[in-house]
Order: structure tokens, then sequence, then C-alpha cells
């Protein structure tokens, strides 16, 4: 035997640790040996005999002629994986599956949202499931945003995102201009495997940080939002006929001389809806809920649609919208502007003066809006009795109220929670803070949304029956059966029970009682739990909590109704503009009307989920901007001592929320000074060893503000009262001295 040669059985064992650590491959006896270093032709031919023990025994198996892989013995799955900041991972799969943990250091070069392959770890009985990544099958994103800090030979950048648990590694020559502790935007080049760090490289520099174009740019890159149209969706989009032609308002039911009108917030720019009121011979109100027919103008497969489906969604940060549509359509040719002629796409209702439907029509149709009124107006009006159209107003007002007392006996939720809004300084600092409440005028315009956005669904999801046969203008026939009921839902699932008694537990704590038999009458406790924590200083964590107990809202084809609300059938009809799946119900209504076909269940889900996964990141964006602007706001108020309620108990610390102006911040947990707190996590409180001070969810506070990091977008927070509690320093030598 040659000095290089391998003895067999030693050959036998290399070959399937070669063929196990590449267990996702397969290899030919050529390969192998070249890999294994395998340089004659007896080795070559021992390699060869060596894989066909190995198959026989039952240790590889031939995939082709020729080719052979490790037969798999662990047990793989593939989902997202979401990392916390302490750099462990939770990969998720369904609502229905547990979530598979992933140790620290076991994440391979997976980084937040990417889709993973893990193989699955044993499991001792009692304990989660845990797991480690094996292979990255596809990158969630490779442009990330964080701050540069710059070496003399390299460069490190730390991502802005504390789901990112690993810094970017910089060459020298890859730092594009930035300087020492700017704020850039940098791809993701390789992470090869061995390597602590990825490397990437610096693609745009946005300036220093806290400052406010640095910050509102690194938001919009953080999250995938486009600065502006491509100049050829643009052109498009100005190259549409917009001209109403007598031709087209002959195909539509002419609302023109109707008394319609537009409620929105004062700065609205694109109205999508309208209401009309008329009074009929026969008693009846005839109420029509006008949407912009937006899909007139926005055909299938166009680039304009293109670009629409793949924003989904308009994005409201503090300072501005990013929007669904060129502004030529958005806030001019779509939108539903005073004294202007406008095609609609309407649901019309006949409603007695206990706001019972007797008839009802949906339709595209021509609206001349007689005014636009801003909610403050409208509330104006209701409150004061006096104002334009104001006989109209109270007529919708009191429907609205019956159409809500009948939603609120079905089940409905109410959540009020105010929304925090800032005014901004030119430069876009922010100089004070507001809240933004519903009161009438909001609550009438989403209830006939409402209404219409029901009835619609209900419409389609049933196959186009409907109480009485006038449905359309020019159709007085049922939808033909092969059109399978396709609807794009809203649909909002049950939550569990473990979540609903973990809110009755915390409720519990203060004196609230919640009854959680049976689907409705839980909804119910809600609503009075709502009701019941109004003006006291446990409302908004009470508000929240009940918030984060409920599942997410999605959209979907699959109906399972919309809890929330008390719907059996729900959809989002009324806002084209602004959302992408009102589109695509809005062309499923015309194709169902015709008597055609729009789409099918496979392409309408994917688009669903799509819509819903870009909601969710808008919903994120929108969160990042409010929370920055709340840093910025206190920056200046370091010092400042201000009254608190506990939000938030974790075993890192306290979350505190400041009265007056809604801001959160944190107090850590080894912050807590003059004793040894232990946390309690069933009964969500910290507790004092030995004094046995208790700080507990919905307890108030007096806090510091001790540091606002813009950076971080983070506020730190100390307790006042913990602050004549710091154990006094003795001077043990003088004592003895004395």
């Amino acid at each position: 035997m040659s000095k290089n040669k391998k003895p067999k059985r030693f050959l036998f064992e290399e070959v399937l640790a070669f063929l196990k650590h590449n267990d996702s491959k397969s290899f030919n006896y050529k390969q192998l040996g070249a890999a294994m270093e395998l340089n004659n032709d007896s080795e070559r031919f021992m390699l060869i005999e060596t894989l066909e023990a190995l198959k026989n025994q039952g240790f590889v198996v031939e995939t082709e002629k020729g080719k052979y892989q490790a037969k798999q013995t662990k047990q793989y799955t593939t989902g997202v994986i979401d990392f916390t900041s302490q750099g462990t991972a939770f990969v998720t799969f369904s609502e229905t599956e547990e979530d598979i943990f992933i140790p620290a250091r076991k994440s391979k070069d997976a980084l937040q949202g990417d889709l993973v392959k893990v193989s699955l770890i044993s499991r001792k009985s009692g304990r989660r499931k845990e797991g480690e990544v094996v292979e990255v099958i596809k990158r969630a994103k490779t442009e990330f945003v964080g701050t540069i800090k710059i070496n003399p030979k390299f460069a490190f950048v730390i991502a802005d995102s504390n789901k990112i648990h690993v810094d970017f590694f910089i060459r020298i020559s890859d730092v594009n201009g930035a300087k020492d502790g700017q704020k850039v935007q940098i791809k993701l080049k390789e992470w090869k495997s061995g390597e602590e760090n990825p490397t990437a490289i610096v693609e745009s520099v946005f300036g220093f940080p806290g400052e406010h174009k640095t910050e509102m740019n690194a938001i919009m890159v953080e999250y995938g939002l486009p600065e502006h149209f491509p100049d050829a969706i643009e052109y498009e989009a100005k190259k549409l006929p917009i001209e109403i032609t007598k031709a087209e308002i002959e195909k539509r039911r002419d609302f023109r001389e109707i008394t319609t009108f537009t409620i929105d917030p004062v700065d609205a720019k694109d109205f999508d809806d309208a209401l009309s009121i008329e009074k009929l011979p026969s008693g009846f109100w005839e109420i029509g809920v006008h949407i912009a027919d937006v899909s007139h103008y926005l055909k299938v497969n166009t680039a304009l649609d293109k670009e629409a489906v793949q924003r989904a969604t308009s994005v409201y940060l503090v300072d501005r919208c990013i929007p669904m549509l060129p502004e030529v359509l958005s806030n001019f040719v779509c939108s539903l502007r005073p004294k202007e002629e406008k095609l609609c796409f309407s649901a019309v209702f006949q409603l007695d003066d206990d706001a019972q439907i007797h008839h009802q029509w949906f339709g595209r149709t021509v609206i001349n809006s007689d005014r636009r009124f801003t909610y403050e107006e409208v509330q104006s009006i209701i409150e004061t009795k006096e104002g334009d159209y104001k006989e109209e107003i109270f007529v919708l007002d009191r429907l609205a109220k019956k159409l809500r007392d009948e939603r609120t006996k079905k089940g409905s939720i109410f959540f009020d929670k105010a929304e925090v809004k800032f005014n901004l300084a030119e430069d876009g600092s922010p100089i004070g803070v507001f809240f933004k409440t519903q009161k009438d005028a909001h609550k009438l315009i989403e209830d006939f949304m409402l209404l219409a956005n029901r009835r619609v669904a209900e419409f389609l999801g049933r196959g186009g029956k409907m109480e009485d046969e006038n449905v359309s203008k020019k159709t007085t026939h049922k939808a033909k059966e092969d059109s399978k009921n396709l609807c794009v839902y809203r649909i909002h699932d049950v939550p569990s029970d473990e979540k609903m008694q973990a809110l009755s537990d915390v409720a519990a704590r203060f004196g609230y009682q919640m009854n959680l038999g049976g689907k409705q009458k839980a909804a119910q406790s809600i609503n009075k739990l709502l009701q019941d924590v109004k003006n006291k200083k446990e409302q908004s964590m009470m508000e929240l909590l009940a918030v984060r107990s409920m599942p997410k809202a999605i959209y979907t084809t699959k109906n399972v109704g919309h809890y929330g609300l008390g719907f059996e059938y729900y959809t989002h009809f009324t806002s084209p503009i602004r959302r992408y799946p009102d589109v695509m119900v809005h062309r499923l209504l015309e194709a169902r009307l015709e008597h055609k076909n729009y789409s099918n269940k496979d392409e309408l889900e994917m688009l669903c989920k799509h819509s819903s996964d870009m909601e969710r990141t808008a919903a994120e964006a929108e969160r990042a901007s409010i929370k920055y602007k709340q840093v910025e706001f206190m920056k200046d108020k370091i010092g400042q001592t201000f009254d608190a309620v506990i939000s938030g108990v974790t075993e890192w610390g306290i979350y505190a929320e400041i009265v007056e102006n809604r801001c959160e911040g944190m107090i850590r947990s080894r912050d807590l000074k003059g004793d040894q707190f232990v946390f309690d996590e069933e009964n969500y409180r910290y507790i004092g060893r030995n004094s046995k001070k208790i700080y507990a969810l919905g307890d108030t506070v007096k806090i510091k503000v001790v540091d606002a990091d813009l950076t971080k977008k983070q506020l730190n927070f100390a307790l006042t009262d913990m602050e004549d509690k710091k154990p006094k320093f003795v001077d043990h030598k003088k004592r003895r001295g004395r």
C-alpha cells in the first residue's frame, strides 16, 4: 500500500462524513475524489466500492445514476426567522404551528426576515422546540440602514434595527465618502462561511443622526419605501384619458343632481369617498356611498397597475404621505373634489328611520360633490345645530348611530384609542403633541363605510344573491355559478382563549370582571372594559393590551368573518386610492355584475398575502416615525419629571408612558435602585426582595427623563422615588477610627 493510500475503513468513514456535511447536495465519484484529494486509480476504485457499500447499507441514496447523497436522518422544515434583540431567534410558520427557538450562534448566516431551512433538535418532554439554521433559502432584504464607525483600516456599520444581530464589515475602499458617525445605507455583499460578520458596501450617505431629513430618509430606506415614482410611471399617469365623455356618463347611474358631500381630515388631499342623501316618495332615505372609480383608470397589468401592486398601500409618516398612486390620480383625477364631475363605484341603500335596509344597489355612477367638509366642521354642525346641509347631516348622524347600535348588539368591538399627532415646525422638528380622537363626525363616515364594505362582501361571497332583484341598472339576474363566489375578504379571526384569559387576568387586577363565555359575550365584555377604563390611569395600558390580545386582520380569499366588527362577511371597498385590495374588490364587483371573470383564486390569494405584508410594513414604518418624533420632542426635557403610568413590564425593565404626551420610555431593570427587585412574570410586576415595594402594570409613577437617544429612537427614564433610596456610602475606616 502506498504511503498516502487510505485504509478502506477510514475511507468509508471519511466519505460518509463528507456527504453528511454536504447533505443538501449529491456528488458523483469524480467530484468526491477531487474534493477528498484521492489522486490515483486504486483509491478512486476503492471510492466507487465504498459508495456502493454505503448505498447497500442504507447510509446514502443514489439520487440519479452515479450521483450519491447522504440519507437525511434529521428532520428539516422551512420558515421565516425572527430575531430578538439578544441574538436568539424564532422561526415562525402559521399561527397554528409552534415556533422553533434558535439559540444564539445557531442562526448560521441568516438575517431578520429571511426564509430559512432549519434542522430540528430533539426536545425533552415539556420543553419548546429548538432548531439550527442550515441554509438561507431566500433573503428578505439586502439593503440596510445604520451608523458607520470608521477605523484607519476598516469600518463597521451598526444597523438601526435591533433585530439585526450582527454588525456589517466595510472595507475602507467601500465607505463611499461616509464620515465616522454618519447614518448610511448599505448593501449586503457576502457572508462567507466561518466569518463572524457579513461584508457590505456603503450605497448612500444620509447625514448625521438626529437631523430630521437624515432620520426620515433612513426610515424610508429601512422599510423599503420609495421616495418617488419612476419617470415612466408618472408619464403613463399623465397620459391617461381623463375627460368624462357623454358616452361614459350614459353607461352610469347619474347622481349629479343629488345632494352629495365629502367629509375628511382638514389636511386631506385625496377624497376617495362621498355620501349622497335623498328622501324618496316611499318615505325611505336613499343613502349613496360613492367611492372613487380608480379601476376605471387603473387597468390590469399596465405598468401603472404593477407599480400600485408593488406598493399595495399608501404610507403615512409623521411628515409626509407616500402614495400608492401618482399625485395626478390620487389628488386630482380620482379624488372626489367639490364642484367637479367624478366617476364612482357606488353602493346605494334605501333605509327606513330605524336604519333597516329595504333595497340596495351596486354599480358605476357619476357624481358632483356639493361641498367638501372637514370632520371638525361636521362635528360643529352636530353639536351647534347650525351650518351648511345641517338637516342632511342630522339625518346621516341619526342613521349612523342606529347602525352603530345594531353593530354593538351583534358584538362589534369599539377601539377608540387616541392617535398621537405632532405639530411640526418648517424644519420638521416637533413643537407640540396632540391626540386625535374619534367623535360623532368620524363615526358617521365610518358607519356608512362599514355598511358598504359589509354588503359588498355579502354580495360577492353569496354569489351575487341579494334581497331584491334590482341589483344593477343593467343587470337583473344572479351571477353565473362558475364565478366561484370569489371575494377578497378582510378577516379578523377569533382571539385565542389564552390571550383572552391573559387580558381578563390583568383586568381583574384593576377590579374589572370579564365574561369570556362565548364569542359574543367576550366581545361585549371587551367593549364594557374599554368603556369602564375611560379617563382612568390604566386606560391607555388596557386599550393597548386589548388590541394586542386580538389577532392581526389580514386580506384573504378564505372567509372566516371579522370578529372585531362582528360581521360574517367583510371586505375593503371604500378606499381604492390608498389600498390595492379595494381596487381588487372593485374589479371583482364589476366582473360579478357583468358576468365575467376578473381573476383566479390563487392569483388573488397571492395578491392578498402581499397586501397584508405591505400593510404590516407600512404600520411599522409609521410607528418608527412616530417614535422618532416622540424622542426628538423629549430631547430638550432631559432632567425634567413627569407623571407616568407603567405600560409594560418585562424581564429587562419597566416601560412607562408619560400621561400628558403619551411618550413611552424604559426604566432598565438594572437601574431599579434601593433594593434587589425580582421580576414576577405572571403578575406583570417587580417586587423588592427586602422592602416588598411593588411596581406593577398600570401603576402611576413619577419619572425623570434620563436620556433621549435619537439613533435608537429610545427614551430612558428613572423612577424618581428611587433617588432617595440609593444606599448611602459609609466610610468604615473613619467609623472605626472614632
